[in-house]
C-alpha cells in the first residue's frame, strides 16, 4: 500500500503542516472540514495541499517525513517551488 507525506497551509508563504497517511484524499478532506477541530491545522485553518510525495512503505514516508520536519523554512519553501510554483491547491487533481 502506497504512503503519502504532504505538506498544506492556508496561503502562499502561510503556515506549513507536513504530514503522513496512507489515505491521502480521506485526510485532506478531514483538513478541509476541520474533522478535528482543535487540532492545529483546525486553529490556523491550514486546508490547501500545495505538496505530496509517495513512498512504498509507511517506514519510508515516517523517516521523510521526519526529515522534511527537520528543515529550515527556505528548504521546505524550495521543495514546493520545484513541483508547485504557483501554491495550487491539489487536492482536486488527486
Amino acid at each position: 500500500m502506497k504512503h503519502y507525506v504532504y505538506m498544506i497551509t492556508n496561503k502562499i508563504d502561510g503556515v506549513l503542516y507536513i504530514g503522513e497517511t496512507k489515505k491521502l484524499k480521506k485526510r485532506i478532506y478531514q483538513h478541509k472540514t476541520k474533522a478535528h477541530p482543535t487540532a492545529f491545522s483546525a486553529r490556523y485553518n491550514l486546508d490547501k495541499l500545495i505538496f505530496f510525495e509517495e513512498h512504498e512503505t509507511i517506514a519510508e514516508a515516517k523517516l521523510r517525513e521526519k526529515q522534511i520536519k527537520k528543515w529550515n523554512r527556505s528548504w521546505k519553501i524550495e521543495l514546493i517551488k520545484k513541483t508547485n510554483p504557483d501554491w495550487k491547491d491539489l487536492y482536486e487533481d488527486l
